[in-house]
């Protein structure tokens, strides 16, 4: 197959929804001709080829940030999305479009699937449908409702990766026959090790983890509350992450007078992040909600448990006192006591490494990608019969 990705992230920018894009192209490039027109900004070249994934980046100007996106360049990506993407179907064909995000990519994606009449798979992620933390979240405006609720309806087919993400779909913006199920999937990690000592981090110390953008949704002001309580003195929470709260949180760290118990790391390298998981032993999120909760995985396929709230589509891998605790949304106290539960109990969280490491093997992302594959062919043979 000739496959075209539209996604106005895709690494180095952006987060999860780029990642998970990538890995899902180059896995996929293995056996076809992928394509992902994207974003450009931030010197970043016009044109790649990566693991035989070729790159289009469309200039949208007014990016400044590699973790996050501002308003002035999400709308940029419509034009610029649009125009360089006709160009690029004058030059080439293909048979399928598949575009991730709702907004800002859905517009792109359904322009350019109308003006080559080829078939387009919409992947929504769950933060372009509902996100808890922001006011400008699709679902809370009715204009923005509507439109998602157009460009769902012309899709040939919905993919959501989780299903909240899909009761949300459903919920906010109608239902869609032509949907399905397919979990994220992760690349196997690295055969990598490191040692505290190459990270400055202490050797006696309980080591708590998070992983994830700096923004509001990923509420890591929480964890850094929590850390008055968790045993002070005892444990260290370990921040992997840049973003617009990090100036915020880290006056907030300096404030509470957690200097010596909470480090930032910042964004590492794909194996620094792995040597880092390895060296913890517990790994926290309080984020308000994830569509799916990519990171999870990775922390599960390094046999660590997990505590974070149960809102969200990791709840369809997570189970409470299996792969660690689930808490109640915004339960700090909750929080807290759970994480103290796994620190006190190294036999538990022994059980709960071996358990998701186990569950982790039906989440990687050869899997994954057989999946779209499967839908893939089965949307371009539907398109075929109605011409």
């Amino acid at each position: 197959m000739k496959i075209l990705f539209c996604n106005y992230e895709y690494p180095p920018i952006g987060g999860g929804g780029g990642v998970i894009n990538a890995a899902l192209a180059e896995e996929l490039a293995k056996r076809h001709e992928v394509t992902v027109l994207t974003s450009q900004g931030l010197d970043l070249p016009a044109q790649d080829l990566i693991n035989d994934v070729s790159i289009i980046r469309v200039p949208v100007f007014f990016r400044h940030r590699y973790a996050a996106a501002n308003f002035p360049s999400l709308l940029a990506f419509l034009p610029s999305g649009v125009r360089s993407g006709k160009r690029l179907l004058n030059k080439r064909s293909f048979d399928i479009i598949n575009t991730h995000f709702a907004l800002p990519s859905g517009p792109v994606g359904n322009a350019l699937a109308r003006y080559a009449a080829i078939p387009n798979v919409l992947s929504v992620h769950g933060g372009d449908l509902y996100d808890p933390s922001k006011w400008s979240s699709p679902h809370k405006h009715s204009i923005l409702r509507g439109w998602i609720r157009h460009l769902i309806n012309r899709a040939d087919f919905v993919v959501g990766q989780s299903k909240n993400t899909l009761e949300n779909m459903r919920k906010y913006y109608g239902d869609k026959a032509d949907s399905a199920l397919i979990p994220l999937g992760i690349v196997r990690p690295p055969v990598v090790s490191g040692s505290r000592e190459e990270f400055g981090l202490p050797i006696d110390s309980t080591l708590l983890i998070t992983v994830g953008r700096l923004v509001a949704r990923k509420a890591v002001d929480q964890l850094v509350t929590a850390m008055q309580t968790i045993k002070p003195g005892k444990t260290t929470l370990v921040i992997l992450g840049s973003g617009p709260q990090e100036a915020a949180l880290q006056e907030q760290v300096s404030s509470l007078g957690l200097g010596d118990h909470v480090r930032f790391v910042g964004q590492v390298s794909d194996t620094q992040k792995v040597k880092l998981l390895r060296l913890a032993d517990i790994y926290v999120s309080t984020s308000q909600h994830e569509g799916f909760g990519l990171v999870f995985l990775e922390a599960m396929a390094e046999g660590l448990p997990i505590v974070c709230y149960d809102f969200g589509g990791q709840t369809d891998f997570l189970e409470d006192g299996c792969t660690g605790r689930l808490i109640a949304l915004n339960d700090l106290d909750g929080f807290v006591r759970g994480v103290q539960q796994l620190m006190e109990s190294k036999e538990e969280r022994l059980l709960m490494g071996r358990e998701n490491r186990d569950r982790v093997e039906g989440f990687f992302i050869d899997t994954c990608a057989a999946r779209y594959e499967h839908v893939f062919e089965q949307v371009i043979s539907a398109a075929k019969l109605t011409l």
